[in-house]
């Protein structure tokens, strides 16, 4: 079994010292690097090159730069996704993102999780846990997702959150650890103020 297959397996996998693995991050960086030349205003040679990283994409897809993704291929966006500013995606195990997710500034999205014997961290051993966002989702600037979470439809991560275990749907959450702060209800449509008009 390669180290790339281990990694899709859920076991313990070589991400340091592998030439195969060494080679496929060289080459989404090296990408992630030619998107973040691209003037901000050229969104379809944004999109041309996000079309490379990503597995697959859906229409409306806009990423603000700087971005960095370590493979690209194990990460999937549906349609209208939005990630500003300093977006960060570890996939070294899938990555999934539904329709209409919105990414705040300076948010992270890790699936490695190395190992806590240190002579199988200095090894180079890691292993990688999928990350399931749902549909209709934001996140708050500086939000953390580690492997092995599954937020749900409709949910707001608050600012600043390390979301570390599963989210359910149409909630709000915040906190380290994320926890669910409260559910959104139709009153929410009237949080803001809406200008009505003359």
């Amino acid at each position: 079994m390669t180290e790339k297959e281990k990694a899709q397996a859920g076991y313990l996998y070589n991400a340091n010292y592998d030439p195969e693995i060494i080679s496929d991050i060289h080459r989404c960086n090296d990408l992630c690097y030619e998107f973040n030349q691209i003037r901000p205003s050229d969104r379809k040679a944004q999109k041309e090159i996000l079309e490379k990283i990503f597995a697959s994409m859906g229409e409306n897809t806009i990423v603000n730069a700087p971005f960095w993704c370590d493979y690209g291929y194990n990460t999937t966006v549906g349609e209208f996704f939005f990630a500003n500013h300093n977006c960060q995606i570890l996939d070294g195990g899938k990555v999934t993102f539904g329709d209409h997710v919105f990414i705040a500034p300076n948010c992270l999205f890790t699936t490695a999780e190395h190992a806590l014997d240190a002579q199988q961290r200095n090894e180079g051993l890691e292993v990688a846990l999928p990350i399931k966002v749902g549909n209709n989702v934001w996140f708050g600037a500086g939000a953390i997702v580690l492997g092995g979470v599954t937020i749900g439809d409709n949910t707001v991560i608050g600012a600043g959150s390390v979301v570390t275990k599963d989210i359910p749907s149409n909630v709000v959450a915040a906190g380290v650890p994320c926890r669910v702060i409260r559910e959104i209800t139709e009153e929410d449509k009237h949080r803001y103020p809406m200008y009505e008009g003359e």
